[in-house]
């Protein structure tokens, strides 16, 4: 039989999407990393970065460096909340990168399901991703079932992470220690000897609540007389309302003590925390720091808060009723 004379035209991997110009030599390369959020760290990362990639491009003559995406510190797990990581897939979809270059898939995201998807989605448009620790192209036969295996590895390690931390946390509840404090209206807190002491023009704000409060004088009343004084939010800002000035009402840390374990972590990947409502430990520590309120104030003003929450209560049922 004679044989037929074949001509193989070889595939040109140039030709990555229908509609894009053939006569385009160079893959546009985006590299994406992130950074210390350490501003000296940061910006020697940064530089140490961009230099490691430029080097890695010019050793390559079919590619070119689009540009570098560059995170501060966030954790891999929220994707949503990285700037670049979002302007990089934006990137993408309008046809501005050809290639993405990252170093590990810890870096990329560590949860499995955002990893795929992102990959996938790029994939789709015909953009690999370039794993270097790895050594993972997702553009390839097996990168996908590699990438499935190492990022669930991953995942894996940050909930394993999460729960040492923790119970590392747990303990240092637990022999007294302050922890996560985020700031308190009155109050200063040293970050070297974790102790509170008294801000004394925050206390004159405290004090003029718990004192109107006793009085009879409700949050929202109180609250507009704060701004009618001037006086400043804990968040900075020059407006009050009565959830705030509840809230102060409400703070044991006022009276001297403190309670840890209020919230808690959900979910190590999501980050999404709840109010502790008995589902986790809490750690209550009695005469931790100076007071701004009397214990006999501030129990007076609880007194005077439940019997105001119970009535709105009872009101609302027998409004439910007439309806």
């Amino acid at each position: 039989m004679k044989k037929n004379n074949v001509e193989i035209i070889k595939a040109d991997s140039l030709v990555r999407r229908r509609g894009i110009n053939v006569e385009r030599h160079l893959k546009r390369v985006a590299a994406y990393c992130r950074v210390s959020s350490d501003s000296e760290d940061q910006k020697n990362s940064y530089e140490s970065q961009v230099r490691h990639y430029k080097d890695y491009i010019s050793q390559r003559s079919d590619l070119e460096l689009a540009d570098i995406y560059a995170d501060e510190g966030i954790s891999g797990t929220q994707a949503g909340k990285r700037q670049d990581f979002q302007r990089l897939i934006t990137d993408c979809m309008n046809g501005e990168i050809d290639y993405i270059v990252t170093k590990a898939i810890a870096r990329f995201a560590r949860n499995t399901l955002d990893t795929l998807k992102y990959v996938r989605m790029l994939k789709d448009m015909q953009i690999g991703v370039y794993f270097e620790e790895e050594n993972i192209d997702t553009l390839t036969m097996d990168g996908e079932l590699l990438l499935t295996i190492l990022s669930s590895v991953a995942q894996q390690e940050v909930e394993n992470t999460s729960a040492h931390v923790k119970k590392g946390l747990k303990m240092k509840m637990q022999r007294g220690e302050l922890i996560g404090f985020q700031g308190c209206l009155g109050y200063d807190y040293d970050i070297e000897t974790k102790k509170l002491s008294i801000n004394k023009e925050e206390a004159i704000i405290v004090r003029y609540i718990f004192e109107r409060y006793l009085e009879g004088i409700g949050g929202k009343v109180i609250a507009r007389e704060l701004d009618e004084l001037g006086y400043k939010s804990p968040r900075g800002l020059d407006h009050w309302n009565d959830t705030t000035v509840l809230g102060i009402i409400k703070n044991e840390k006022y009276k001297g003590d403190i309670l840890m374990g209020k919230t808690f972590t959900v979910d190590p990947i999501s980050k999404r925390r709840l109010s502790n409502l008995g589902e986790e430990d809490k750690y209550y520590i009695k005469d931790n720091h100076e007071a701004i309120i009397s214990k006999e104030d501030f129990e007076k003003a609880q007194e005077i808060r439940l019997r105001r929450a119970g009535n709105k209560k009872t009101a609302a049922n027998v409004n439910g009723k007439r309806e």
